[in-house]
């Protein structure tokens, strides 16, 4: 007897979509809780510090998957330089953002450190719990032995 069960969302990128969206969620939760909370405890410099980690922080994450995604379909060896290269693109642009707001005091620099690692760990966790919750299609096979 053979038994298969499908995917809810057909197709092979179905896990990395719902990672993507799930990511997108949990950003979306975290700079509207982290804007509210840093500018009740830090003013309007903790709300820059909000808005400023949120952005870092979800667009490191949110990066990967999104280049992971629109790779899909090259070839491998391509596919590995397209990630290496948004890998250190990103990383270029962080180091280069935080050093021009190094210069300025216009926002909280507590706030801004708390919302990239809220962001990190948060889009982090809405990504595998998104990769997690896709049904993935089995095969199983009854033999007599």
């Amino acid at each position: 007897m053979l038994t298969v069960s499908t995917p809810s969302d057909p197709g092979p990128d179905a896990p990395l979509r719902a990672a993507l969206r799930y990511g997108i969620a949990g950003l979306a939760v975290l700079v509207v809780v982290s804007a509210i909370l840093s500018t009740v405890f830090a003013g309007l410099p903790g709300l820059w510090g909000a808005l400023i980690g949120a952005a870092l922080g979800g667009a490191f994450i949110l990066t990967t998957a999104a280049s992971v995604l629109f790779s899909a379909k090259i070839e491998s060896g391509l596919q590995g330089i397209v990630l290496l290269g948004s890998w250190v693109g990103k990383l270029l642009l962080t180091v280069i953002v935080v050093a021009v707001l190094r210069q300025y005091d216009f926002y909280s620099r507590g706030a801004l450190f708390c919302t990239v690692v809220g962001a990190l760990l948060i889009v982090l966790g809405a990504e595998t719990y998104g990769l997690l919750r896709q049904r993935v299609p089995t095969v199983q096979v009854d033999r007599d032995l």
